[in-house]
């Protein structure tokens, strides 16, 4: 059902071990010591995303990394015809049950797109659980939904692509073109080549059809729950920092605006890079990633 690929080449000085929740089976990575930090990537990447940053953040952290429900080495089941099985209240509730397995009943969450969506939701259902929340590169899927005018619609073309019922299909039929395509004109700067090459390999037909279910789950599950949310006056009540690429078209202070609506205490603002964070921004990103996972000083 995987690849192979980032099984074979793991984060370098990360331990690795299996964890299995219910019916899915994750690869975890682990590297540091004390409070943890989970890392969660976005599409179309893996956890290795995560390799420029994640032994920075090992200095003063115990760094958990994994792929995603259903990406890379990440093996799950099949979803639904909405996405059953994939929506980030049934994914954050397995990576809470991952993060137990591997000893910690509370924990930071970093996360990059489709990881970030994962993680605002784990804190928003679990806030017992999350002591701190970073998003990177996104807002909140309803609020995404409700500002895809035409001609934002066109940068987004995933949200509905990959939502509809044969996306599978054509996905895997270009699946290759398709993935480099993303990783090129999304990026600010070239990504490495060896970063593509891992990238592609990772899109078995498989996987494709798991993410599919992960993006149908977002148009048709993920949505409603972020309007219930909303509509109750629910909050995030941990820190959260955003961040978000410069070059992404994204206006200075729009998604900080939007997460103020929804967190009590939001900071953050752009770093000079295209979409992909944390390998375009990998030191500003590390950097500011050490300042707000750091303990708060004594008054």
């Amino acid at each position: 059902m995987t690849t192979g690929v980032d099984r074979l080449d793991p984060l370098d000085g990360f331990d690795y071990s299996t964890i299995e929740v219910g019916s899915s089976r994750y690869r975890v990575g682990r590297r540091g010591s004390g409070p943890a930090v989970l890392l969660l990537h976005g599409f179309p990447q893996t956890h290795y995303c995560w390799r420029s940053v994640a032994p920075a953040l090992a200095g003063s952290r115990t760094v958990v990394v994994c792929d995603l429900k259903g990406y890379g080495t990440s093996e799950a089941a099949p979803g639904g015809p909405l996405g059953e099985g994939y929506s980030k209240r049934e994914m954050a509730r397995e990576l809470v049950a991952l993060m137990r397995s591997a000893g910690f009943a509370r924990f930071a969450v970093v996360g990059h797109d489709r990881g970030a969506r994962a993680g605002y939701r784990l804190a928003l259902d679990h806030p017992d659980v999350v002591e701190r929340l970073a998003v990177l590169s996104v807002i909140p899927t309803a609020e995404q939904f409700e500002r895809l005018d035409p001609d934002a619609a066109l940068d987004y073309w995933p949200f509905f692509f990959l939502a509809q019922p044969f996306a599978e299909r054509v996905f895997a039929a270009s699946a290759d073109y398709l993935v480099r395509w993303i990783l090129a004109s999304w990026a600010g700067e070239p990504l490495p080549p060896d970063a593509v090459e891992r990238y592609v390999a990772a899109y078995s037909p498989e996987t494709i059809a798991r993410v599919c279910a992960e993006y149908r789950a977002a148009f048709h599950l993920d949505r409603g729950h972020d309007l219930a949310d909303r509509a109750a006056g629910r909050r995030l009540t941990c820190p959260v920092l955003v961040h978000w690429g410069a070059e992404e078209g994204t206006t200075s202070a729009g998604p900080l605006d939007v997460w103020r609506r929804w967190a009590d205490d939001v900071s953050g603002g752009p770093l000079t890079a295209g979409h992909f964070l944390p390998e375009e921004a990998a030191e500003p990103l590390a950097r500011s990633l050490t300042r707000f996972l750091a303990p708060p000083r004594p008054a």
